[in-house]
């Protein structure tokens, strides 16, 4: 792949002033820490950006998708007093956990994200940007297959409760939530990512990575990105 890197370096050069290659601190299987390498495919800066753009993020307005209350169905009449929120009315209860929902999601993903550049939506499009994590694989850090390695800002918010089990798994180059499609147009929510999760960290071994595997090759061409 070293030609292939060769031409990547130099058009990352060419659009934007900058390191070729972004390292990022991950936490992989048993919390484990390490510098995870990537190809550059945003502005240099990015992370301190991140805050400005929380309103945006998929996963917390996902989560929000949800239009009525399961308490209210469950009992059959309303389970708090009723508000009007966007001109429907809703329960309390439901509308705190939407609002709470929001604003704690423990994903971020970015739907045209300004932060990318033009060379880094292809890298993006085509997952070329992805390749330099077999240095990563190489030295141990993490297998092909596997859950996503989270950034620090992520995984602190998944060190709790159930959601923490899913670092009892290899970090993998590809996995079972990238493979899944979930809701319309392959839409996921972030629950439904940490039950993934937790379900491949419960089953992972050679021949289910193999699936695994084999699954991602058509994952790469679809259109809808999860």
């Amino acid at each position: 792949m070293s030609p292939l890197f060769l031409i990547v370096a130099i058009a990352i050069k060419l659009e934007s002033k900058g390191p070729v290659i972004y390292v990022s601190k991950r936490v992989g299987q048993h919390f484990k820490l390490f510098d995870l390498i990537k190809f550059r495919t945003m502005a240099t800066d990015a992370d301190l950006r991140i805050n400005q753009l929380k309103h945006l993020n998929q996963y917390a307005s996902k989560e929000a998708e949800v239009e009525s209350c399961p308490k209210c169905a469950a009992l059959g009449e309303p389970c708090s007093p009723l508000l009007y929120s966007d001109g429907k009315e809703i329960c309390e209860s439901f509308y705190l956990h939407q609002k709470h929902e929001k604003a704690n999601s423990p994903f971020m993903k970015f739907q045209n994200d300004p932060r990318v550049t033009k060379v880094g939506q292809f890298l993006r499009s085509t997952s070329i940007d992805e390749l330099t994590q077999f240095i990563n694989i190489l030295k141990g850090d993490m297998s092909l297959v596997g859950n996503r390695p989270l950034p620090l800002y992520e995984a602190e918010q998944l060190m709790r409760d159930e959601s923490a089990f899913r670092f009892m798994a290899p970090a993998g180059l590809t996995g079972l939530w990238q493979v899944t499609k979930r809701g319309k147009k392959g839409e996921m929510s972030a629950q439904e990512r940490i039950d993934l999760d937790n379900e491949y960290a419960r089953d992972f071994g050679f021949l289910y990575d193999l699936k695994l595997i084999i699954k991602t090759i058509p994952a790469l061409f679809q259109q809808e990105n999860v």
